[in-house]
Parts: structure tokens; sequence; C-alpha cells
């Protein structure tokens, strides 16, 4: 794990803590950020919507898969 010193407006943080269920500050500025990415992941997984084509249903990939026998 990296140690990174950062400089925060206290207001943001004081809100911060008041909304996210932390024990530290530390823990509320991880859980942040990993929301943060996790929304990003979100967004770019559903600008794809409607861009990809399966050709197979679910049922042939299943059938056509050699690890299930």
């Amino acid at each position: 794990m990296s140690r990174a010193t950062i400089t925060l407006p206290n207001e943001l943080l004081e809100e911060l803590m008041q909304i996210v269920p932390a024990k530290s500050k530390t823990d509320a500025v991880i859980k942040a950020i990993k929301d943060e990415i996790r929304m990003k992941k979100i967004e770019k997984i559903q600008k794809m919507a409607g861009q990809m084509e399966f050709i197979k249903t679910a049922e042939e990939i299943r059938r056509d898969d050699k690890r299930l026998g």
C-alpha cells in the first residue's frame, strides 16, 4: 500500500465523513475513491450498450463450452 500526503478542504472532508459510514478519515477517502472508480466503470459499460452484437444464445454458448462436459 502506498502512503500519500494530500491536502483536502476541511468542509469537504467533514461532509464526506457524514455521508460515508467509515471508522476513520482514511477509510472514508478509500470508500469514496472506490465508489468513484466503480461509477466510472458502470458509465463505460452503459456507453457500450447496443454496440455489441451476440450471434449465439446463452444456451448455445453453454452447450459449446468444453469445460462443462
